[in-house]
C-alpha cells in the first residue's frame, strides 16, 4: 500500500505534533477495528518484512560496521515473524467479550469486560536491535487495534531510514508514522500526548521518559535492562555452564538488554569457569577483527565507555582476561574482544553500571543463600539465569529472587517465547508485551454492567430502614462474614 505523506517528516521535530494529531483523528474515525482489519494490518507488516528482509539485514550490518546476517535473522527477524503469526492466530479469541460474575447487589443485571484499543501508541526504538525492538511492540499494538508512531534510533540511521521507507510503502500516514532524528526529536517525541508509550533503553533515560509521559498522564511500558545475573550451582558442570553462557554473551557482542551481566560462581571454581568460558568464546569466534560473525560495538563512544570501565577495574585491582584467540590488533575498528574480569569489588563500574558489551565480571560465592542474598540486595534485573539440575534448589531460587524473567540452565531464550510476557520489574522496567499480555497491555479492559427490565434497586432504595432493605443487608452481611 502506498503512503500519502502529508507532513514534512524530513524535519521531524516540526512534524511530530501534527503527525500525532493526524493519527488521533484517523483513530477516532475507526475506534473499533474488526479482527479482520487488524489481521490485514499484521499481514501487511509480515509482507513488508518479507520484501525488505535483505535490505534490513544489510542496513543493520552497516550501522554496526559489522554484524552477521545469521545473527540478524536469528535474533531480530525470525522473532518478529513468529510474533506476527502468534498475534494473528490468537487475537480473535483475545478480543472476545469476557462475561463476569454478577454480585447479588446487582441481581437481574449482566456484567462483562470488553477489550478496547487505547488509540495511538508511541514506540521509542533503541539501537541494539533496531528492527525487532521497533516492530515487535508494533505487532502487539496493531493486534490490539491501535495505530502507532515510531521513533527510530539515531545510532542506527541506515536501519531507521529503511524502516521509514518500508512503513511508508506498506502503510498510510493514517496508520503508522516513522520519524528519525537525534536526541532533540526523541525528547519532543516522549512529551507528546500519546495514549501509550513503549520505551526500550537504559534505566536512567527510562526515568526521564516516565517523567515526560507523566505530564500527559500517558501510561508507559518501560523495558530497561539492568544487571542480569547468572548463578552457577556447585553441582552443575562448570564447563557446560560456561558453554551455554558463552553462546548468549557472544550474541551482538553482549549488546543485549538480557545479556548475562555478571556471573556468580562457586569460589573454588573461578579459574575453571574463566578458562572454560574463554575456550567456548574462542570456539565460536576463532578470529574477531575481520570476522563478521563477531559484532562490532555500535559507536566509538560506546566502545570508549567499555574500555574506560575495563581500565577502571584494572586500576582498582581486578584481574582482566582478554579473550583474543588470534592475538589480533583491533586498532582502527570498533571491535572489542571479550573480557573476563576477576577479583572484582563493589566500587568498580563493571559491578555498578549495566555493561552492555563484551565484558563479563565473575563474582565468587560460598553458599547458595549467599548468591541469592547478593541478587536480592541489588536492583531487580530484567532477567535471572540459574544453572542447576536439582528442582528443589531451582524452586528456591525462583521463589526467593525477583526479576523480569528467568531461564534455568539457559540464558536469554525466554525473550523468544511469544506465549509468555516479556517485561521488567522495578528499575528494570514495567509493563509487558509479547503474546496475550501484550494484547492486554495495549488495550483498555472496559467494565460494562447491563441492566434488564427488572429493577431490583427499587426494593432497597431510600427511605432506608424499610423491611426489604433490612432483610437484604442483614442477609448479605451474615453470608459474607462467614468467609
Amino acid at each position: 500500500m502506498s503512503a500519502h505523506p502529508i507532513y514534512d517528516i524530513d524535519k521531524p521535530e516540526v512534524a511530530l505534533a501534527p503527525s500525532l494529531e493526524n493519527l488521533k483523528s484517523a483513530f477516532l474515525r475507526t475506534p473499533a477495528p474488526t479482527a479482520a482489519q487488524r489481521i490485514e494490518r499484521l499481514q501487511r507488516l509480515h509482507q513488508a518484512l518479507v520484501t525488505y528482509q535483505d535490505r534490513l539485514i544489510k542496513a543493520v550490518d552497516r550501522d554496526f560496521n559489522g554484524r552477521s546476517r545469521a545473527e540478524t535473522l536469528m535474533i531480530e527477524l525470525l522473532p518478529i515473524f513468529e510474533g506476527i503469526h502468534y498475534n494473528k492466530k490468537h487475537l480473535r479469541k483475545w478480543m472476545k467479550t469476557s462475561s463476569r460474575k454478577t454480585p447479588l447487589m446487582l441481581f437481574g443485571a449482566k456484567t462483562e469486560v470488553r477489550y478496547q484499543p487505547l488509540g495511538v501508541v508511541g514506540i521509542v526504538v533503541p539501537w541494539n536491535f533496531p528492527i525487532f525492538l521497533g516492530l515487535s511492540p508494533l505487532a502487539g499494538a496493531l493486534a490490539a487495534g491501535n495505530l502507532a508512531m515510531i521513533k527510530t534510533s539515531e545510532f542506527a540511521p541506515e536501519t531507521g531510514a529503511l524502516m521509514k521507507q518500508m512503513i511508508e510503502e506498506f502503510f498510510t500516514t493514517d496508520e503508522i508514522i516513522v520519524v528519525n532524528g537525534g536526541v532533540e526529536v526523541a525528547t519532543e517525541f516522549t512529551q507528546l500526548p500519546f495514549d501509550h508509550i513503549v520505551f526500550t533503553g537504559s534505566t536512567q533515560v527510562g526515568s526521564i521518559v516516565m517523567q515526560a509521559a507523566a505530564k500527559n498522564l500517558t501510561p508507559v511500558t518501560l523495558e530497561l535492562g539492568g544487571k542480569s545475573p547468572a548463578i552457577i550451582h556447585d553441582d552443575f558442570p562448570i564447563e557446560e555452564a560456561a558453554k551455554r553462557i558463552a553462546f548468549g554473551k557472544g550474541l551482538n557482542a553482549g549488546q543485549v538488554c538480557v545479556s548475562p551481566d555478571y556471573i556468580l560462581v562457586p569460589r573454588h571454581k573461578m579459574d575453571q569457569f574463566s578458562d572454560a568460558f574463554s575456550a567456548a568464546i574462542a570456539k565460536h569466534y576463532p578470529t574477531m577483527r575481520d570476522n563478521n560473525d563477531y559484532t562490532s560495538i555500535i559507536t566509538e563512544r560506546q566502545r570508549d565507555r567499555l574500555l574506560d570501565n575495563i581500565e577502571d577495574a584494572k586500576q582498582k585491582g581486578a584481574e582482566v582476561v582478554v579473550v583474543n584467540p588470534a592475538n589480533e590488533d583491533f586498532a582502527g575498528t570498533r571491535k572489542l574482544p571479550m573480557h573476563v574480569v576477576k577479583n572484582v569489588t563493589s566500587d568498580m563500574r563493571v559491578l555498578k553500571e549495566e555493561i552492555f558489551g563484551p565484558i563479563l565480571p565473575l563474582v565468587p560465592y560460598d553458599m547458595l543463600d549467599d548468591a541469592i542474598e547478593y541478587v536480592q540486595n541489588h536492583d531487580r534485573p530484567l532477567a535471572l539465569y540459574y544453572f542447576d539440575w536439582d528442582k528443589r534448589r531451582v524452586d528456591k531460587v525462583v521463589q526467593n529472587t525477583h526479576s523480569g524473567g528467568v531461564c534455568i540452565n539457559e540464558v536469554m531464550t525466554h525473550t523468544m517465547v511469544d506465549d509468555m510476557p516479556f517485561g521488567g520489574v522495578g528499575p528494570s522496567g514495567m509493563g509487558h508485551y509479547h503474546g496475550k499480555e501484550g494484547f492486554l497491555n495495549f488495550s483498555k479492559a472496559k467494565s460494562i454492567v447491563v441492566k434488564g427490565r427488572f429493577d431490583a434497586s427499587q426494593y432497597i432504595a431510600a427511605p432506608w430502614g424499610n423491611k426489604m432493605f433490612n432483610f437484604f443487608i442483614n442477609f448479605q452481611l451474615k453470608r459474607l462474614k462467614k468467609f
